[in-house]
């Protein structure tokens, strides 16, 4: 039978960590809000003690929200602990998350101590915790890197004291899959009322390892993961929350369940990614760009005749709309001919082997083939392209900014102007106003390839239309040029019929 497992998620304490990735108050509440919307238990919210805006910042998100338990982390100091409570004022249901470092190393070096008084810290910070609320965890820093015995020690103690959850952290990163599930099958084991408390991961990405690591925990009795969305934290990372989540989803032989409204899971990823100005890379799992994009030719194929046949996971089940089909040298005839179908263009037999040979010529030659291309190998079956081209940009700043832009779509030539709070977005609306359909820019990010002001920028544009993503990418030395011609290149992929449509 299913238990259930609790999902505690640390993003915005944890995971804001990361060096500019700080939030306001109010990015943090939006940041709670959809974090309720996707089904979190508990929402780590801060370390009140750490600073005034963090104090605010965990005051006003349990003011925000009503359904996640919300946790305010302490060290094992009475100050520390006192803040957080006050922190906790106004949350319908709190925590206090306290505790100190286990291992010899945190023992010897960082806290120079010994093993009995750091039990006697460990057990007063709980029992004053407890004064306070009745929800108090435990965390044992350095978990991984603890002895088993005076774990288990511990452990035992801070439960007596009142612990209600006691979290076993890989707080480096350090361990095998199977050591961390050894750890928590020995506290399951050896620790007599361990059954009064429940046993939380939070695994650390130094070595890779998070996820397996937190899943080998839940595997051998932890009913509490400690994550991030898309494993952001310290240093390499925290463990994934979409990633564990979708992990326990495809194995049934796991027998736990979340609550997570797992088609929220890619618009939660985009949103953390937006505010905390940290892009998601492309082969991350689950919520990254390729994450259900296929290349290979036999790959492709194979989904398209059956989408399991390569995809253990249907992309709408975390919020993506469909996969994604791309085409390279390695792209088969089945590839290919999804394309030209988006395009307008129904070829079969021998029209088909004539446009494919030549395909791969071209492909051979090229990193990746567009829509200008197909149209270019298949024009003589067209009676007309919609082709969009980008011959001219000009901008000017006397008060406001202003845009002028030139364009060809098929044989016509169009141009626009357009106002905006800067050079890049003047020029995207003064595009907007020429082509349709209208569509949703989700994402924009620019990266310099080289050093120096003349560097050469990369940009990269996901926009949205009829919920479907469609990719953009160019660069330039003129970032406002770049940005123009990969709006253009995303609105190029969009499909004929969706023109059609407008």
């Amino acid at each position: 039978m299913s238990e259930k497992l609790w999902i505690f998620d640390t993003t915005l304490r944890d995971g804001e960590q990361v060096p500019g990735c700080q939030l306001n108050t109010q990015e943090k509440i939006i940041v709670a809000k959809a974090l309720e919307a996707l089904g979190v238990d508990i929402i780590e919210a801060g370390f009140p003690i750490s600073s005034p805006g963090d104090f605010n910042s965990v005051q006003e998100i349990s003011k925000a929200v009503s359904n996640p338990i919300i946790c305010a982390l302490s060290r094992a100091v009475e100050k520390d602990i006192e803040v957080a409570a006050a922190a906790l004022k106004y949350a319908k249901k709190g925590r206090i998350h306290t505790g100190i470092g286990v291992s010899p190393y945190h023992i010897q070096y960082k806290l120079r101590s010994t093993p009995d008084e750091i039990i006697k810290r460990g057990v007063a910070a709980v029992k004053f915790a407890r004064q306070f609320v009745d929800d108090v965890e435990f965390y044992a820093e350095d978990a991984g890197r603890s002895e088993p015995d005076f774990l288990c020690k511990i452990i035992e103690e801070v439960i007596k004291a009142g612990a209600t959850v006691v979290n076993i952290p890989d707080t480096t990163g350090y361990c095998l899959p199977e050591q961390y599930g050894a750890i928590i099958a020995s506290l399951k084991n050896n620790v007599p009322n361990i059954d009064r408390a429940i046993i939380a991961t939070h695994c650390h990405n130094d070595l890779g390892m998070a996820t397996a690591n937190t899943v080998a925990g839940v595997q051998h009795g932890a009913r509490q993961v400690e994550v991030t969305i898309n494993g952001i934290g310290e240093r390499a990372g925290n463990t994934s929350m979409e990633e564990v989540v979708m992990a326990i989803k495809c194995h049934k032989s796991i027998p736990v369940y979340t609550d997570i409204v797992t088609p929220r899971i890619y618009q939660t990823s985009r949103l953390v990614s937006k505010l905390m100005n940290m892009p998601v890379q492309p082969n991350k799992a689950i919520v990254g760009r390729n994450a259900f994009a296929h290349s290979s030719g036999i790959h492709q194929d194979g989904v398209l005749k059956h989408r399991e046949n390569y995809e253990i996971i249907d992309p709408k089940e975390v919020g993506v709309e469909e996969s994604s089909i791309v085409l390279t040298a390695r792209s088969g005839r089945a590839a290919l001919k999804h394309h030209l179908d988006a395009l307008g263009v129904e070829l079969e037999g021998e029209e088909l082997r004539e446009v494919y040979e030549a395909f791969l010529v071209l492909a051979d030659s090229k990193r990746d083939i567009g829509r200008k291309d197909l149209l270019e190998l298949v024009g003589k079956y067209m009676e007309e392209s919609n082709f969009i081209e980008l011959e001219n940009v000009s901008y000017s700043s006397n008060g406001s900014v202003n845009a002028h832009v030139k364009l060809k779509i098929g044989n016509d030539a169009h141009e626009a102007s357009s106002t905006g709070v800067g050079p890049v977005d003047a020029v995207l609306k003064a595009i907007e106003t020429i082509v349709k359909p209208q569509v949703d820019l989700e994402e924009f990010l620019i990266q310099a390839i080289t050093h120096g002001s003349d560097d050469v920028a990369k940009v990269h544009m996901r926009l949205i239309k009829s919920e479907k993503p469609y990719y953009g990418f160019a660069s330039n030395q003129d970032i406002v040029l770049a940005s123009a011609q990969a709006f253009v290149d995303a609105l190029n992929k969009i499909p004929v019929k969706e023109y059609a449509n407008a």
